[in-house]
C-alpha cells in the first residue's frame, strides 16, 4: 500500500543487504584490514594539521581517533573472524567484515564493489567514518 509507513519494496527492486562476508584467505584479509586502516590514518593525518580538536594513533592494528566534542572512536583488526571491530561513543559497537557486492550471476565479472560492511544491517565502515568522523575514504573496486 503506497499509504503504510513502510512499503515493501517493488519486485523489481534488488534487497542489497547482504548477510555473509566474502571468503578470504588470512593474507588477503590482513592486507585488506591494513589498507583501510592505514589509508584512514593518512587522513586522519592530514586533518590533524588543520584540526586542535583531533588525536589519532595506530599501533598494532589498532587505531584510537579522539575528537573532543565527540570522545574516543577505536578501529582493531580482528583476525581470527576477519572482521574490523569499532567502537564509536556515537553508534556504539559494531563488527565490520569484507563484502563485495555487485558480482552476482546477473551482473559483469570482476564489477563488484569491496566495503567493510556490519551484516546486521547493512552499515558500512566507509560511510559511518564518512558520517561520524568526517573523512573520505571511498569503496575499494579493486576487488578481483
Amino acid at each position: 500500500m503506497p499509504d503504510s509507513a513502510d512499503p515493501a519494496p517493488k519486485e523489481s527492486e534488488a534487497n542489497e543487504h547482504v548477510t555473509s562476508p566474502t571468503n578470504l584467505s588470512y593474507e588477503e584479509y590482513n592486507q585488506r584490514a591494513d589498507e583501510y586502516l592505514g589509508l584512514l590514518m593518512n587522513r586522519l593525518e592530514q586533518q590533524q594539521e588543520s584540526r586542535q580538536d583531533l588525536e589519532a594513533d595506530y599501533a598494532a592494528g589498532v587505531l584510537e581517533v579522539n575528537i573532543a566534542s565527540k570522545g574516543t572512536y577505536v578501529l582493531n583488526k580482528q583476525p581470527p573472524n576477519k572482521q574490523i571491530w569499532l567502537s564509536s561513543p556515537q553508534s556504539g559497537p559494531k563488527r565490520f567484515d569484507w563484502v563485495v557486492t555487485g558480482e552476482s550471476m546477473n551482473q559483469k565479472e570482476g564489477g563488484g564493489v569491496g566495503d567493510w560492511i556490519y551484516l546486521r544491517d547493512g552499515t558500512s565502515l566507509t560511510d559511518l567514518i564518512r558520517k561520524e568522523l568526517g573523512i573520505e575514504l571511498g569503496t575499494d573496486t579493486d576487488v578481483a
